[in-house]
């Protein structure tokens, strides 16, 4: 049996830190390079955040094509049995976002590192200088459309009652004061609750223990199907890991974001 079997999605540094040495643990580093370079987590990988998205304008945050997550997963040595452990230094948004191509490559056993890097040094846990030597074998993937939103799904699903958009960017971006694309503004029923203010600052960026309660509120319950984005699905990997943790069912992530709807000439869009 795994060492993470009976743990949940959002796991504690000591609870990581007593399975470092599980033969199937593989665990992601989405810091930066120099942040990686002055000290991570021993046995973790570095992957450059840039990997994990298209990049390509007006929509970088779209997925990377099928030959690039498989050059991805090569290096890090992906395999069926295979438990990741992901982290960040930024509250989770990258590291949500690589949960988020986890579910799009069907591999649904994974786990979050709670506060990331910050709650790991918080604990006064070791870190190490050394890399992990990458992997060469080739690995196959089948992509999964189902933890996606596109833009024309989201524009069919405008308006129904079993819908919440969740929509992880700024107050002033989500009123249009703000704007980053040709349209400013915001998808028409979409309800804003930035991403930073699900993070405990007290206590190492941690997921706030009381962001079920403020999802009722919001109108963003389980029973919905839930649609999050920001402006290239970075923040939003942040908002989507906190409804994959709170068990929500059906979660999906609009890749395309912002910096594909408000750039498209055919998007409603309210202010």
């Amino acid at each position: 049996m795994s060492a993470f079997a009976e743990l949940p999605l959002v796991i504690e540094p000591t609870q990581l830190a007593q399975c470092l040495n599980a033969p199937e643990l593989i665990l992601v580093d989405l810091t930066s390079s120099a942040r990686y370079a002055a000290g991570h987590i021993s046995g973790a990988h570095f992957v450059d955040p840039k990997r994990t998205q298209l990049g390509q304008p007006p929509a970088p945050g779209l997925m990377p094509d099928k030959a690039q997550l498989e050059q991805l997963f090569s290096e890090l040595g992906h395999h069926p049995n295979a438990v990741y452990v992901v982290y960040d230094d930024e509250g989770g948004g990258w590291a949500g976002r690589f949960i988020w191509l986890l579910d799009v490559i069907g591999h649904n056993q994974y786990h979050y590192l709670n506060g990331g890097l910050l709650a790991w040094q918080a604990e006064q846990l070791p870190l190490s200088d050394e890399t992990p030597a990458a992997h060469s074998e080739p690995v196959s993937l089948t992509l999964n459309d189902g933890p996606t939103a596109t833009r024309e799904y989201v524009q069919s699903r405008l308006g129904a009652a079993d819908l919440a958009i969740w929509d992880a960017r700024g107050p002033t971006e989500f009123s249009g004061e703000k704007v980053l694309a040709a349209k400013g503004g915001h998808i028409p029923g979409a309800v804003n609750f930035e991403w930073t203010a699900g993070m405990d600052k007290d206590r190492a960026l941690r997921i706030r223990t009381d962001m079920q309660a403020i999802l009722e509120q919001l109108g963003i319950t389980p029973d919905k199907e839930i649609i999050t984005h920001c402006q290239t699905h970075h923040r939003s990997g942040f908002t989507y890991l906190v409804a994959k943790a709170l068990g929500y069912p059906n979660v999906k992530a609009y890749a395309g974001s912002w910096g594909e709807w408000g750039n498209h000439p055919d998007t409603p869009v309210e202010q």
